[in-house]
């Protein structure tokens, strides 16, 4: 085994001085293979972007992998007993949704049914649908009603913190604040759409809630990104149900309550899903589900991750083949040295190992550099389009994507060098005699 590491020794510090004798060469060799270990180490950088992206965006929609949703059915039941009980158990959140409209009363909203501003005006009316990604809705329209400066949102009435199940990336001002006594007015938190909406349109500071026994008079307290196309507000359940009776919620779009929670908090579940069973809920209509974001998509990104890996592996051959064609080229350069080295007793193997050391150096190299300069790129691309593009903002380059680059290297140094290690191994001594 010793004698075998003084051998290893041997080989890098000979090639290390062989590498240094020839600078030229192992800088055209380094080019070559440079582009191939980039395209490995941006494919895999990439790849793992795509994927934190993915599930961010999945995220805000749906909630953390691992959490579970319930969907209590519409009763008029469902709201009040779910809020009694939730009361001394802020790790369980449960979401109600309602439509209102901000702005002039007696008026139809520029935004009818809620739909993106964008949108507006394009189609909508009576009897008339939206559709997004997520399916289609119906466009509300009031009757004899002239249009006018209101717009209209989704409200959520929330009983506590969502964020640790949906986490919402904050965007201006703060979070609904649960302690305390509810306020008579409502503090709402917009989310992008909405607060582009009300930018955009001047509007009074009058709510209409369906169902509600009076308007009231909102306060915008912050903005956040859920990634909902609708426009939204989110707001304290209790500060919704001073305008709006619990059992007004019973009928609002033919949704009950939604329950968020984590697998630690069942036994608070099957105490909600007795108290409601025992007040009349049909409890046999509620949907339980357990979100696995990464299951839903982890196929298509490994599909998408092994078709982009293969072109990266065809531009790496390139920077082999350029490999190997300089390390031929040097090894029929060095015939006399190395036939001179195996006439004083040099191994076979030690002069294989001699060319393989070189290659293997040229390519740890390459993905050093390579390494480098897709760490560089990345924070450059992060500070000029993080501000345009959110899956860059504050990005950190993926350490699989070093990993990756530097296993490249490797791989192609003893692609790369193999061959001219064998040729250099079998010149035989009688070379150096007809030198």
């Amino acid at each position: 085994m010793r004698r075998l590491s003084g051998r290893f020794r041997s080989a890098l510090v000979i090639g290390g001085q062989g590498i240094r004798a020839r600078k030229l060469r192992t800088f055209l060799s380094m080019i070559s293979l440079f582009l191939g270990v980039l395209a490995v180490v941006t494919v895999q950088a990439g790849a793992e972007i795509a994927n934190r992206a993915l599930l961010s965006d999945i995220e805000l929609n749906r909630g953390k992998d691992g959490s579970i949703q319930v969907s209590l059915p519409p009763h008029e039941q469902t709201v009040p007993v779910t809020m009694d009980t939730l009361r001394e158990h802020p790790e369980v959140v449960a979401a109600t949704n309602t439509s209102a409209i901000i702005g002039e009363p007696g008026v139809v909203p520029i935004n009818a049914g809620g739909v993106p501003f964008d949108y507006a005006g394009q189609g909508g009316g009576p009897g008339g649908y939206y559709c997004d990604s997520r399916g289609c809705y119906p466009v509300r329209a009031e009757e004899n009603q002239p249009p006018g400066q209101a717009v209209e949102l989704q409200l959520v009435g929330l009983t506590g913190d969502i964020r640790p199940f949906r986490p919402f990336h904050a965007e201006a001002g703060r979070w609904l604040d649960f302690g305390g006594d509810p306020s008579l007015s409502p503090g709402l938190v917009l989310n992008r759409e909405a607060a582009k909406g009300l930018a955009r349109y001047r509007v009074p500071a009058e709510m209409r809630i369906d169902g509600a026994t009076a308007n009231s008079t909102p306060r915008i307290v912050g903005v956040v990104h859920d990634g909902s196309p609708q426009p939204t507000a989110y707001v304290r359940a209790d500060e919704l149900l001073n305008w709006l009776p619990a059992t007004g919620f019973a009928g609002a779009r033919g949704i009950g309550m939604q329950l968020y929670l984590s697998s630690s908090a069942t036994d608070v579940e099957q105490t909600l899903n007795a108290r409601l069973a025992a007040q009349g809920v049909p409890m046999e209509q509620s949907y339980r589900s357990v979100v696995d974001s990464k299951e839903q998509i982890g196929a298509q990104l490994t599909l998408m991750r092994w078709i982009f890996l293969g072109m990266a592996a065809l531009v790496l051959l390139i920077g082999v083949a350029g490999i190997l064609n300089v390390g031929l080229a040097t090894v029929g350069e060095r015939i006399e040295e190395f036939a001179l080295r195996r006439a004083v007793g040099t191994p076979r193997l030690l002069l294989g190992g001699i060319v393989l050391a070189e290659t293997l150096i040229i390519g740890l190299l390459t993905a050093a550099a390579a390494v480098g300069v897709g760490v560089v790129g990345l924070e450059f691309a992060g500070q000029l389009f993080g501000d345009r593009e959110p899956m860059l903002r504050d990005v950190q380059f993926p350490w699989q994507a070093g990993v990756a680059g530097v296993i490249a290297g490797l791989v192609a140094g003893v692609l790369g060098g193999l061959l001219p290690a064998i040729r250099a191994a079998r010149i035989p001594i009688a070379t150096v005699m007809r030198a």
